[in-house]
């Protein structure tokens, strides 16, 4: 067995089948980790923060005692843990390793992951080290979003079940990213609602710029989003080269999309819906703030819809035409209803003709 020093790029290849152990502290990895890295903190925050004080007031010779004293008594319930977490990865993967294999990563590819490295190849685990640790794989991340891309754009106002269509595309093999999925937020001021909570900025970066890499040799599907989805922002790179792609914008009657939105926020519940309201009064404007309240009050859910769709329709029709050159950007498709299947076919359709 060995220690194996890697690039970013290897260890997105190698994670496909080994397990990637992120030896940051909890709060390092809370924050935000490499996409399904597992957390193996060599330290506690209240060790790391002890270790780091004696580095800069006291000496290095002194932090690594004390790094010493807190290893030292975790050796053996972390080569445990790594056994655990590999039967596990083995498990999610639904195949079996071919090789006892780990790969470890910290900070910056220093004294925390070789202290761990060596511990795992010393009780007989093959590892591979990330050079650079997690501030390489960030440096890949940003990098990400100035590379170009072949993807299309799914369009439509709210309530024309863009998402449900991404979904359909998927089911039919087509390569899809699902930006709100990414972020838990479904881009309005009631996307928090129903919805986990949202990730920190930099782990939405993470994950997109996987999505991105897995997605990298396809043409693939995005849904028309503004640059900031809850209190998340699309990194501006990326957000620039969405404005100039493809747009298939699903026209959908506004009765019908009334409908669906209906369906699917009129069963939450009413000091929700109150404060999302609330939170647009300024762009909303104070009568129809006052209005759409109450027709919430009286359970007239539709009313109150009918007057937040029109406002949002008028939001997303703003952005739309932001957009450089739209007249050749824009490919309209009518659509009786919302029903993802037959709109999809209709996507489908509409864009074997532009290509």
């Amino acid at each position: 067995m060995a220690i194996h020093k890697i690039s970013v790029e290897e260890l997105l290849q190698l994670s496909a089948q080994y397990p990637v152990l992120d030896v940051r502290s909890p709060g390092e990895y809370a924050h935000a980790q490499i996409p399904g890295a597992y957390g193996l903190p060599l330290f506690t925050d209240e060790e790391r923060k002890k270790i780091g004080t004696a580095y800069k007031q006291e000496s290095r010779e002194k932090a690594i005692k004390y790094g010493l004293d807190f290893f030292g008594v975790k050796m053996r319930s972390m080569v445990e843990e790594v056994e655990k977490i590999c039967k596990q990865h083995e498990a999610s993967n639904y195949k079996p390793q071919t090789s006892n294999s780990v790969i470890v990563h910290c900070w910056r590819g220093g004294m925390r992951s070789s202290a761990v490295a060596w511990l795992l190849n010393f009780y007989s685990f093959e590892v591979y080290l990330l050079e650079g640790g997690y501030k390489a794989y960030r440096n890949w991340v940003l990098d990400q979003f100035d590379q170009e891309f072949q993807f299309s754009i799914v369009g439509g106002f709210t309530g024309s079940g863009k998402t449900e269509v991404l979904h359909a595309l998927k089911q039919k093999n087509h390569a899809v990213i699902d930006l709100e999925g990414l972020a838990n937020h479904k881009g309005s001021a009631f996307g928090a609602l129903g919805q986990p909570p949202q990730p920190t900025q930099e782990m939405f970066e993470n994950l997109l710029a996987s999505a991105l890499y897995q997605n990298n040799t396809y043409n693939f599907w995005l849904e028309d989003e503004s640059q900031r989805i809850g209190s998340l922002n699309i990194p501006h790179g990326f957000w620039r080269q969405m404005r100039t792609k493809q747009v298939f914008f699903l026209e959908i009657p506004f009765e019908e999309r009334l409908d669906h939105i209906t369906k699917g926020y009129g069963a939450i519940e009413k000091e929700k819906l109150v404060n999302a309201i609330i939170r647009i009064k300024k762009r909303l404007g104070p009568l129809e703030t006052k209005t759409a309240i109450g027709f919430l009050v009286e359970d007239n859910v539709k009313e109150c819809f009918r007057i937040l769709l029109a406002y949002y329709d008028k939001t997303y029709l703003k952005g739309l035409h932001n957009r450089e050159n739209l007249a050749a950007l824009l490919n309209k498709i009518d659509c009786l209803n919302v029903d993802a299947i037959s709109n999809t076919e209709k996507l489908l359709s509409c864009n074997s003709v532009n290509t």
